[in-house]
């Protein structure tokens, strides 16, 4: 045949926008966030994501050009840029080079370029670098830095809210105790409290949400399906015992939430692509996240949460698809016919 069909593989934007198009978009979007992160921890979060970004752009680089023999198209589709910056998001701002430079390779190396490169991954190649960090170096991914601008690349460190949440449930604190040593509600929605890079507005969060949306680069149907899920399920749990489960606010304002709600669980490639298969992939993420919360011994759940529904992402879409165009709209159960044999004796 001289002519070929060729499917490429996902993402599949049916818009005006182009792949690059949409990859500046949310490039825009994380703008806020990482501006927040920089106000709070000053050099150590520039330092920090520039590095992500230098080693995800690299390694995706030598790898198309030098392992795989093909042209590279890491500077026409931005997605080894995004890697970066959400590597950087998902990290302590103090964290030391080499191990920035472990997590872009098994980001982009292992969790992308083994399965093909963009389009074939089926996990989330940030999040996959986080928990291999977070299980290989937990001491450096658990050292937060305190919030206070500071030329310096390292700092006083200390504990998350979740962190402070999990360890005084264990020594037997109420909530309303711990809640009291903790910053305001206001501090929260702002951006000052310990965590990782991404974890400190939820303001620039839905300030990045909002743009996305407007922009038509994702839908509502995953962001609000996982927070709704999330404020129902620690709603009731706060409603039932608020001395020893916290508010819903607490949990939507604090750890990666916002972060995962609004830029890793919505990623393009290893998402639904049905309204229907994203809403029940959010309502997944958000019943996952809320039981590692509640009842695991880590204190923040998001990213596994985000991963394992990833895995159940070829199941979801299998089922959710539309109908196609022609198939019969009822099966039909065939009729087994059983020939008696007549034996004369």
């Amino acid at each position: 045949m001289s002519r070929m069909l060729v499917v490429s593989p996902s993402p599949h934007v049916h818009d005006k926008l182009t792949v690059p198009q949409v990859m500046e978009g949310v490039i825009i979007a994380m703008i806020p966030a990482l501006a927040f992160a920089v106000l709070n921890f000053g050099l150590g979060a520039v330092y920090v994501t520039l590095l992500s970004v230098i080693f995800c752009v690299g390694i995706e680089y030598a790898m198309n050009r030098y392992l795989f023999n093909r042209k590279t198209t890491v500077l026409y589709d931005r997605s080894a840029i995004i890697t970066g910056i959400l590597l950087a998001f998902n990290v302590p701002s103090n964290l030391p080079w080499h191990i920035i430079l472990i997590g872009a390779i098994v980001a982009i190396g292992l969790s992308k370029m083994s399965f093909g490169g963009l389009g074939n991954n089926p996990f989330n190649p940030a999040l996959v670098a986080r928990v291999f960090l977070l299980t290989s170096f937990p001491v450096e991914m658990t050292s937060w830095p305190v919030p206070t601008p500071t030329l310096a690349l390292d700092g006083n460190t200390g504990a998350t809210p979740l962190g402070i949440l999990k360890e005084g449930a264990r020594v037997g604190d109420t909530v309303p105790q711990m809640m009291a040593e903790m910053p305001g509600w206001m501090d929260f929605f702002w951006g000052f409290q310990g965590g990782s890079l991404g974890e400190m507005s939820a303001f620039a969060m839905l300030l990045g949400l909002a743009y996305m949306m407007l922009r038509r680069i994702i839908s509502w149907h995953i962001p609000i399906s996982m927070l709704l899920t999330i404020v129902v399920l620690t709603g009731a749990f706060w409603l039932y015992d608020p001395t020893q489960y916290a508010h819903p606010l607490f949990h939507i304002l604090t750890g990666g939430v916002m972060l995962g709600a609004v830029f890793m669980a919505t990623d393009y490639v290893t998402s639904p692509f049905t309204y229907r298969g994203m809403i029940i992939f959010g309502v997944g993420i958000g019943v996952i996240t809320v039981f590692i919360r509640l009842f695991g011994s880590y204190p923040e759940g998001v990213s596994f949460a985000i991963l394992v529904m990833n895995a159940f992402v070829p199941m979801i879409n299998k089922y959710t698809k539309p109908r196609r165009y022609g198939s019969k709209t009822h099966y039909v159960k065939p009729k087994v016919v059983v020939e008696e044999k007549v034996v004369a004796s």
